[in-house]
């Protein structure tokens, strides 16, 4: 089992070439090169332009590269398409993605781009019609035209257009979570819990990373170099979870074992579910040792 982690996704301001330039040393598993909300209109070709440039240059090491564009239907959004694909990043990520034709319209004008086939296709889940089309958004994973691989939460266009307040424990925001992974789940796609607005509130934003982490994130996006720590933390499993899970693999791997269904492990019940599960947990541990 192969794994890339994605603890921690931070947006880097794609017009500041100083932001370009420490995301190099930063221990972020993913960059990703913001176009659209960091960036003023009359800053977006020069921030593209520079973006561009940065991918080409490169030195980022191993981590995740995705540029996020500006939308499709907005005067910078087919431009954006075209220049980066072109710079061949890991991935682009496709702002206000709400039909699953939103997502192969995008992934059209990145073959045009001339893009890498390794190039994959991010989108944001950040409407209420995003929501209601997760299942068919996920589904055009399948399809290899797609390139769909990943969902990122969107939670503050969420709940701007919906009118939902995002209070502590995001109790208005859960089912759009919950909606979201499991069609992320159902068509074996990655998904990225939304940014955390105060990054002074250390607190407040671990015990988001707890939460989302619980409900089935792979990372948390973040807006704010100190954020990663705490996201590489609680996104990563803890050392007493690996060492269950590798005694679970274990168990199951003796020649006794190797048939059954479900066996007996210090007085608990372990079905062979659970066996997969801690293959999961061992190789994302594995990935994240290997990173470092």
């Amino acid at each position: 089992m192969i794994l890339r982690p994605r603890r921690s996704a931070l947006y880097m301001p794609g017009s500041n070439a100083r932001a370009l330039e420490k995301a190099k040393s930063l221990p972020a598993d993913v960059l990703i090169f913001d176009l659209e909300d960091a960036v003023s209109p009359e800053s977006k070709v020069a921030a593209r332009d520079q973006v561009v440039a940065a991918l080409r240059q490169g030195g980022y090491g191993n981590r995740e590269i995705v540029v996020r564009v500006n939308a499709p239907d907005t005067p910078w959004g087919k431009d954006d398409l075209s220049a980066v694909a072109e710079a061949r990043p890991d991935a682009i990520l496709v702002p206000k993605v709400s039909t699953p034709g939103d997502v192969m319209m995008a992934a059209s004008r990145i073959r045009e781009g001339n893009a890498s086939d390794r190039t994959r296709l991010w989108a944001m889940m950040e409407t209420p019609l995003a929501i209601l089309n997760a299942d068919s958004i996920a589904r055009t994973g399948a399809d290899p035209a797609s390139r769909l691989s990943l969902l990122v939460m969107g939670t503050n266009d969420i709940a701007k257009d919906t009118r939902a307040r995002l209070t502590p424990g995001r109790p208005a925001m859960l089912a759009y979570l919950s909606i979201c992974v499991a069609a992320a789940r159902a068509h074996g796609l990655e998904i990225l819990d939304g940014v955390y607005n105060d990054f002074n509130d250390e607190a407040g934003f671990k015990a988001e990373c707890e939460q989302g982490r619980d409900l089935g994130m792979d990372g948390k996006t973040l807006i704010h170099p100190n954020q990663v720590a705490t996201a590489n933390t609680m996104f990563a499993p803890a050392e007493e979870e690996v060492a269950w899970a590798q005694k679970i693999i274990t168990v199951f791997e003796t020649p006794e074992n190797r048939s059954k269904g479900a066996v007996q492990i210090e007085g608990r019940m372990v079905e062979r579910l659970h066996a997969e599960m801690a293959q999961r947990t061992v190789a994302v541990a594995r990935a994240i040792a290997a990173r470092a």
